[in-house]
């Protein structure tokens, strides 16, 4: 499980052991925790869940840092598709207001948007940037900044429950010249913020699709035999399986057309199988379309071409 650094060191909640990638089901409960930690601080200090609000460190709000996230974007508005080995990366934009004393570009600041699902109390999973965002000053109080959103499905614990809406919170902290390495560190120092309702994105899984038409060449007036089958990734098992009772379109574009008519909608089998049968008139492709759900992307075969002689 990834941890951030950032979270870890202010919240104390972690030793400097957690700077490191374990892999360990542990590992994913204490980063859950920590984000906890912040999140919670966040909202005893503001006293509500929506908005902006500056906490302190870990429990505490005593240096709250005047700074709020607006116009912020992920993946362009996308859903974001992970299948089961691949890391997914997006991006991120987003505005930053702060004081004029606040300075977003000092060595020993940092600032991000995260994704995060469950309650702002209590999120189940949080995914965030392995790079840090840039930001590009618009005035003396204004920046505009790019970031990203890393997702590595085996390493963030990732399951089919995550195919969900997940909500964007910003955070933004100023060490003040504290050093996390230092045994005489002082979180109490730090200036934070965290703004929970920033927007929301979709965790979507992968999907796949297959088409055969058979056989090739075939007879006029003879019978085309088109196979294929729907599948998508399992985040529980990281293993592709049958999209099972899925309506599924079967398409035909003729040679000498550029465009797909819709010559019949047939539903995946209890494996995710599709068959069916038509009778062979011209030569053309055939490819099967699928439009997709609210937890799986919609996909398309490309054409299988069929010689009718």
């Amino acid at each position: 499980m990834r941890i951030r650094a950032t979270v870890a060191a202010l919240t104390g909640a972690l030793a400097l052991s957690a700077l490191v990638v374990p892999s360990a089901a542990t590992a994913a409960d204490a980063h859950h925790s920590v984000l906890a930690d912040v999140l919670r601080a966040a909202h005893a200090a503001s006293g509500s869940k929506t908005g902006a609000r500056s906490v302190g460190a870990a429990e505490t709000a005593e240096a709250p840092l005047d700074l709020t996230f607006s116009k912020v974007s992920v993946n362009a508005g996308k859903p974001i598709v992970v299948g089961t080995t691949n890391t997914v990366t997006v991006p991120t934009t987003f505005t930053v207001t702060h004081a004029a004393d606040v300075d977003i570009f000092a060595d020993d600041f940092e600032l991000g948007v995260d994704v995060y699902r469950g309650s702002f109390d209590a999120p189940t999973n949080d995914l965030f940037g392995d790079v840090a965002p840039t930001c590009k000053a618009v005035s003396s109080t204004v920046a505009t900044c790019k970031g990203q959103i890393d997702v590595w499905p085996q390493d963030d614990f990732i399951g089919n429950a995550d195919a969900t809406t997940w909500k964007a919170v910003g955070w933004a902290f100023d060490f003040n010249g504290q050093d996390p390495s230092d045994p005489d560190f002082d979180p109490n120092q730090i200036r934070s913020a965290v703004q929970d309702g920033l927007g929301t994105t979709k965790l979507q899984r992968y999907s796949k699709l297959t088409v055969n038409a058979a056989p090739e060449p075939v007879k006029k007036g003879k019978t085309i035999t088109v196979t294929g089958k729907l599948t998508r990734a399992n985040w529980d098992d990281f293993a592709y399986h049958g999209y099972t009772v899925q309506p599924v379109k079967l398409q035909f574009r003729k040679k000498t057309s550029t465009a797909y008519t819709t010559v019949k909608t047939i539903k995946s089998s209890s494996t995710g199988a599709l068959k069916t049968t038509v009778t062979a008139s011209v030569d053309g492709y055939w490819r099967y379309s699928f439009a997709g759900t609210s937890t799986t992307p919609a996909v398309t075969t490309t054409g299988d071409y069929v010689d009718v002689q």
